[in-house]
């Protein structure tokens, strides 16, 4: 038996738990056993048919439809309607009728059940393979009795990951700007959510117009800027205290903040007389270093997940294109050629790829590329799209998205494939979305 605990970066001081969850059972592997999975790669994209019956016991049926979202919002899966199954009222420790679920061509099978004491709550789960007749993962987890929704996303992730061998997504959080009023009046909020659109917290309250949020790599604090009337500052916010502390930046105007991998520093643009430069500061010592020098407009730099290269938007070659350099600043190089104008780089969390933003004939883009600039993909189009950002798997990019003139933009999520193209649950206006990793 094994057994792991995951801390809770809470939003609030109010929503705290632990979840700690135990591996119960794992089936020996047999050919049939072994045969079940999913393709994700461009060739095979057929959904697999999934059935997950409403667990028993506390929060069970909100649990399970929770499931069923996120796993067909992935575009891999087919959850099949709970109305079609033969069989119900299943036991979590009983093998089900697998005749019954082949009936209806299910080829996995997910029952859980909850108990509920002294306001915690303990679930588990067992996820069966139909046409192998055996089981493939059985997994515990236990949180606070408000936190249901959390064991939803780590069932989610758990029965992601056994059946495409990839990571999940879907125990992450997403931060953005919630945007209300008119459009020569706009509110614009700090706001966090769950990657699936629920438990919204804002941590503005929409007396600045705040820009560009991002996560640490820890997914406690978020790093933005504000539009003030002495200029664009840049602010830090941890999630859990609501504490804010401004970045002391050379000039009045800053640009598109994101912290360095290790989260011990910022990486950002800045207006200094007039020349708009790329600069990193140390958040622990507070040294500044400028890493362009040149009189374009150099803009929007991330660091590659390993922390050895930066890329970053700059219209030093006569349009604005994306290039990479060292950290130190060293060895520029031009990653994009093609027709249009680049901007929005950010790599991939593998460091693989770099997802980036294109405006070409009138229309904008959402396209993807190699960390070398080669074997460039357009994934969405669209009168506007921008502000790409990485699902912690890498596996989902979103973006913000107008479809015509005076649209409110809205946030979406597209395959790295270029398939499953689709809104992301938030319903209200939203844009420069930035996803976590995956919740501690």
């Amino acid at each position: 038996m094994i057994s792991h605990s995951l801390s809770y970066p809470p939003l609030t001081r109010a929503i705290r738990g632990l979840i700690t969850g135990i591996l119960l059972a794992l089936a020996c592997l047999t050919p049939a056993f072994a045969q079940l999975n999913v393709s994700v790669t461009e060739g095979h994209r057929r959904p697999m048919p999934i059935a997950i019956s409403d667990f028993s016991g506390p929060h069970g049926s909100s649990i399970a439809n929770a499931v069923r979202d996120n796993l067909a919002r992935s575009g891999l899966f087919q959850v099949q309607n709970p109305d079609s199954f033969l069989q119900r009222d299943m036991d979590v420790n009983v093998a089900p009728r697998f005749a019954d679920w082949r009936v209806i061509k299910t080829e996995a099978l997910v029952i859980g059940r909850g108990n509920s004491s002294a306001g915690r709550l303990r679930v588990e789960f067992r996820l069966w393979d139909v046409y192998g007749e055996s089981q493939m993962l059985g997994l515990e987890f236990s949180t606070t009795d408000e936190n249901w929704r959390r064991i939803a996303h780590k069932v989610s992730d758990a029965i992601y990951r056994r059946l495409t061998g990839e990571v999940g997504y879907f125990d992450s959080r997403v931060v953005f700007v919630a945007e209300s009023g008119s459009r020569t009046n706009r509110v614009k909020r700090l706001a966090v959510m769950d990657q699936d659109g629920a438990n919204p917290s804002y941590l503005t309250d929409g007396t600045e117009q705040v820009l560009n949020p991002r996560f640490n790599a820890q997914g406690q604090q978020i790093v933005y800027s504000a539009l003030t009337d002495r200029g664009i500052k840049i602010w830090v916010v941890d999630i859990e205290t609501g504490r804010k502390e401004a970045v002391a930046i050379p000039g009045n105007m800053a640009f598109a903040p994101r912290f360095t991998p290790d989260g011990q520093s910022i990486i950002f643009s800045a207006d200094r007389d007039g020349d708009v430069d790329v600069f990193i500061k140390s958040l622990r010592t507070g040294k500044l270093t400028q890493l362009t020098r040149n009189p374009a407009i150099d803009t929007s730099p991330d660091m590659s997940p390993n922390g050895d290269r930066i890329v970053f938007t700059s219209d030093r070659g006569g349009s604005t294109q994306i290039y990479a350099m060292n950290a130190d600043g060293s060895g520029v190089r031009r990653l994009t050629f093609g027709e249009g104008r680049y901007s929005t780089a950010v790599w991939s969390p593998k460091g693989d790829l770099i997802a980036f933003t294109r405006q070409l004939g009138g229309q904008f883009q959402i396209g993807v590329m190699a960390a070398d600039g080669s074997n460039l993909k357009i994934l969405a189009e669209a009168y506007l799209v921008e502000g790409p950002t990485w699902s912690p798997n890498g596996r989902v990019i979103m973006f913000q998205r107008e479809g015509g003139p005076g649209q409110s933009p809205s946030l979406w999520t597209v395959d790295v494939s270029g398939t499953n193209l689709r809104k992301s649950p938030w319903s209200g206006p939203g844009s420069d979305p930035g996803w976590s990793a995956i919740l501690p």
